[in-house]
């Protein structure tokens, strides 16, 4: 699938439409996403700060789709773990940028040419319009070459 097409879809999925979550770029290859998540009345908590559970969503699924459309069908890619650490109210909008380099996916590759599971760590960092450090997400991800059929 062409990635302006993904990028499209992607932002009228129900749990990214209606939490305020929006794709901004998704580049051809998908080693590149950034994404954003405006304060809307809808997405704030009771302290009128962006609800932890939006801000943990909007990293949710990114590296495992950019890893499926990169490494193709031969390759089971699922999330396996996450976990936030909040570290300052977010409030406005909030950005996070997902990138994969030639390096982590010929590790990737390596890892799994025999078959074995691997599970990578993605550090996300999310920031506020001004640039300030709002939470940080690690992912890890579970990656196994599928067998070959017989």
């Amino acid at each position: 699938m062409k990635a302006n097409t993904f990028k499209r879809l992607i932002n009228l999925w129900p749990p990214f439409l209606l939490t305020g979550i929006h794709a901004t770029h998704v580049s051809a290859d998908y080693h590149e996403v950034d994404c954003e998540l405006r304060q809307r009345w809808y997405n704030r908590n009771y302290v009128g700060t962006h609800f932890g559970g939006s801000l943990f969503a909007m990293t949710d699924a990114w590296y495992m789709l950019m890893l499926m459309h990169i490494l193709g069908k031969d390759y089971y890619v699922w999330d396996q773990r996450a976990a936030i650490d909040f570290i300052a109210p977010g409030r406005g909008t909030i950005t996070a940028r997902f990138r994969l380099d030639t390096a982590t996916l010929a590790e990737i590759r390596s890892k799994t040419e025999s078959g074995e599971k691997y599970l990578p760590e993605f550090i996300v960092p999310l920031h506020d319009q001004s640039g300030a450090l709002v939470a940080r997400v690690t992912k890890t991800l579970y990656i196994r070459k599928k067998p070959a059929k017989r």
